[in-house]
């Protein structure tokens, strides 16, 4: 439960430093995504939540598309089959997916407790 706080309680802090910092970027072929959501559509695989119905025109064709084997388990480039490495899901259960290192399976398993 959280924590009541009053506003007088609250000091302001400071954000909005900037800061270099290095990552890896892993590059995506743009086509799997397309073939992977021609297969499966825009609904995510987890929870079923469709942009589309619930925000209209400005969810049309919204969703993220998740690699089953993480690209950084990977160790250099590799063929993406499109239908059985990719799968549609929402940014939530993406999130999740990758926070607690689950399966799909897994994730849809927790929702429906």
């Amino acid at each position: 439960m959280a924590e009541e706080l009053f506003d007088e309680d609250i000091e302001k802090l400071p954000e909005g430093a900037k800061k270099q910092i290095t990552v890896n970027a892993y590059e995506r072929n743009p086509k799997a995504r397309e073939l992977c959501l021609q297969k499966y559509g825009y609904k995510c695989s987890v929870c079923g939540f469709d942009f589309e119905e619930v925000y209209g025109e400005i969810g049309t064709k919204y969703i993220h598309v998740h690699h089953l084997k993480p690209l950084n388990e990977i160790n250099g480039e590799y063929e993406v089959d499109p239908i059985n490495d990719l799968k549609p899901v929402c940014p939530n259960c993406h999130s999740m997916l990758h926070k607690a290192k689950l399966s799909i399976e897994q994730l849809r398993a927790i929702l429906k407790n």
